[in-house]
């Protein structure tokens, strides 16, 4: 930390240090305070901030119609996806923007080697206390206290700069983004739930029964007990991936962020292993911690986020190499008012880290998000170019499409909390972000054999208010808006924006190792990685083949060639309630609860070995 109170104190006693004209600044950026949050204190003028500028992508359309031709099928560019290297010349900001950037942060004092920048230059990192960055951006910050969760964060409500700066900068933050990630995991089941509790305890018997009893879903037969509980076999069953086994020296990656210190634990892997996966007995998965992150194993600490995930995405996709991310999400403050629970985005110091490497992982699935209106739309927009840049480097993202229906999953008007942030409270449906990000794959949840829509917690779906709806998903979805009654949940929804979530896979009753002791979790969480193991099996095949991985998917999933084969099980049954609503229903083709529908691994696989 190279700036400090001291330097401050000093630098604003100095008349050689120019603080430009306070009456030059325009406010840039302003937010009403969000529901549920109440200012605490006021922010310690010594507290560390890190900020981070993002200065404008002027190319960054050029970029997008690059992911677009080189993840469609139909395309004859289909999989010549870009080096890192050429990403970041599309996304680099112009000289102008760089140089009146330089010089605005010159005139604060810093110097470059206080200056931490991304490689293709569009984001500037400084680290600098309080008073110091409210007088870069002429603003007041406070420490704001989350009602529900106790939560604090260190935020502003709006801030300003020089209006020629404007032009040249989209976003800082932290400043005025009031998310709080989390989990889409929706349902532990201890041992007080009676009846889950024997589903966990006796599932060993369902994973190595060999009763012969079978249930037909999905045009496959599938062991009766899945009904009851999820298991990899269940999985594999459900899918048509009985039988694939993937080469040895696969060049197909799959990795999983982790966040909240959520740690995978390695001992209930290999439990988890001996019981359902056991040519997979020992095998471990490469740990990258960031920004601090750590995964301790004391098996005391094993999270249940973390063990979901690498449990089913590595036991899905094993022997294909995975790696688990552990960004640490909450500085190691002492929980006072001087120190603030949370100061930073972790999802974006991953996007950050995993940007600026030159391999990674060529399957990722993320199961958090955020609340879309809590993120500002300059900030989510500038995230979502982020994943855009990966899925043109031939990375394949999959998020999570929440657990609260259409918003909170409470169907009783009386009591139901989705209102707006723009200080109006008005009553709407609550879309997520990433999910929301038209450049990333939505994993909705269904249950049960035959395949249904959750229903113990609803599937996370809707429509996005600041993506508009990419063309790739244009006419599934304006079928489903056709088909609705006129008027149906007017003002509710944005009907012309992203719809999510774009496929689904099964959400409930999963079997986890957590702590050494079997236990049975939920949530679209569980969705995601199960999506994503199967994705690193189809760019197993590719790569096989000699082809390129698959990258961006949905321009591939709504493809007519997927359609034909019927390659996606359309779910028909179910709806995601919330905001006093029923929600939306599952219906044929695409639907706001399960989108296209569950993989069949087998037609994908045809699918993505044909000449493409």
């Amino acid at each position: 930390m190279r700036i400090s109170l001291g330097f401050l104190v000093l630098a604003l006693a100095s008349s050689s240090y120019a603080i430009p004209n306070k009456g030059a600044y325009q406010v840039k950026e302003e937010v009403n305070v969000p529901r549920g949050w109440v200012k605490h204190a006021e922010a310690p003028a010594d507290h560390t901030i890190t900020l981070r500028i993002g200065l404008p992508q002027p190319n960054f359309n050029v970029l997008e119609k690059h992911l677009y031709e080189v993840s469609d099928p139909e395309h004859e560019r289909y999989g010549s996806h870009l080096s890192k290297e050429e990403v970041e010349e599309l996304i680099a900001p112009h000289s102008e923007s760089l140089d009146a950037v330089n010089n605005w942060l010159s005139s604060h004092g810093l110097q470059e080697t206080d200056l931490v920048r991304s490689p293709a230059k569009d984001w500037v990192t400084i680290s600098v206390p309080v008073a110091f960055a409210e007088k870069m951006l002429d603003t007041k910050y406070n420490v704001w206290k989350h009602t529900a969760s106790g939560d604090t964060l260190v935020r502003t409500t709006s801030w300003s700069l020089p209006k020629e700066l404007h032009q040249h900068v989209d976003v800082i933050q932290p400043t005025t983004m009031f998310g709080r990630l989390r989990s889409a995991k929706s349902t532990i089941v201890w041992g007080d739930d009676e009846a889950e509790a024997r589903v966990a305890a006796n599932a060993k018997d369902s994973v190595e029964a060999t009763t012969g009893a079978t249930i037909s879903a999905n045009g496959q037969e599938v062991d009766a007990s899945c009904d009851k509980v999820i298991t990899i076999k269940c999985l594999q069953q459900l899918y048509n991936a009985v039988g694939y086994t993937p080469k040895k020296d696969t060049k197909s990656t799959i990795g999983i962020p982790g966040y909240l210190e959520e740690y995978a634990n390695i001992e209930d892997l290999q439990s988890f292993f001996a019981e359902q996966r056991p040519d997979a007995l020992n095998s471990t998965f490469k740990f990258i911690g960031i920004k601090g992150g750590e995964n301790p194993q004391n098996l005391t600490l094993s999270g249940a986020e973390a063990a979901l995930d690498v449990q089913f995405a590595y036991g899905l996709s094993y022997p294909i190499p995975g790696t688990y991310y552990q960004t640490a999400s909450r500085p190691p403050f002492k929980a006072d008012v001087r120190t603030p629970t949370n100061t930073n985005e972790a999802y974006v110091d991953w996007l950050d880290f995993v940007l600026a490497q030159k391999d990674t992982p060529l399957t990722i699935s993320t199961s958090y998000g955020d609340d879309e209106q809590t993120v500002p739309k300059s900030y989510a927009i500038r995230a979502c170019a982020g994943f855009a840049q990966l899925g043109a480097r031939g990375v394949s993202l999959m998020f999570s499409s929440g657990d609260y229906g259409v918003g909170d999953n409470n169907p009783d008007p009386a009591t139901q909390e989705c209102f707006t942030n723009d200080g109006k409270n008005t009553t709407r449906f609550i879309p997520v972000f990433p999910s929301s990000c038209p450049y990333v794959t939505s994993i909705g949840g269904t249950q049960g054999v035959p395949e249904v829509a959750v229903s113990r917690f609803g599937s996370g779906g809707g429509f996005s208010d600041y993506f508009p709806r990419p063309l790739y998903q244009f006419a599934a979805v304006q079928k489903y808006i056709n088909a609705l009654p006129k008027d149906h949940y007017k003002g509710l929804y944005n009907k012309a924006g992203r719809a999510f979530p774009d496929v689904a896979a099964q959400g409930d009753r999963y079997r986890i190792y957590l702590k050494g002791v079997p236990r049975s979790i939920g949530g679209t969480s569980a969705s995601s990685p199960t999506f994503a193991g199967f994705v690193a099996l189809l760019n197993d095949a590719r790569l096989s083949a000699g082809k390129p991985p698959l990258g961006f998917l949905n321009p591939l999933l709504y493809s007519s060639a997927v359609e034909r084969a019927g390659a996606l099980n359309d779910i028909t049954s179910g709806s995601n309630p919330g905001c006093g609503t029923p929600g939306f229903n599952a219906t044929e083709g695409w639907d706001p609860v399960t989108g296209l529908g569950t993989p069949n691994f087998g037609k994908l696989k045809d699918i993505v070995l044909r000449g493409y």
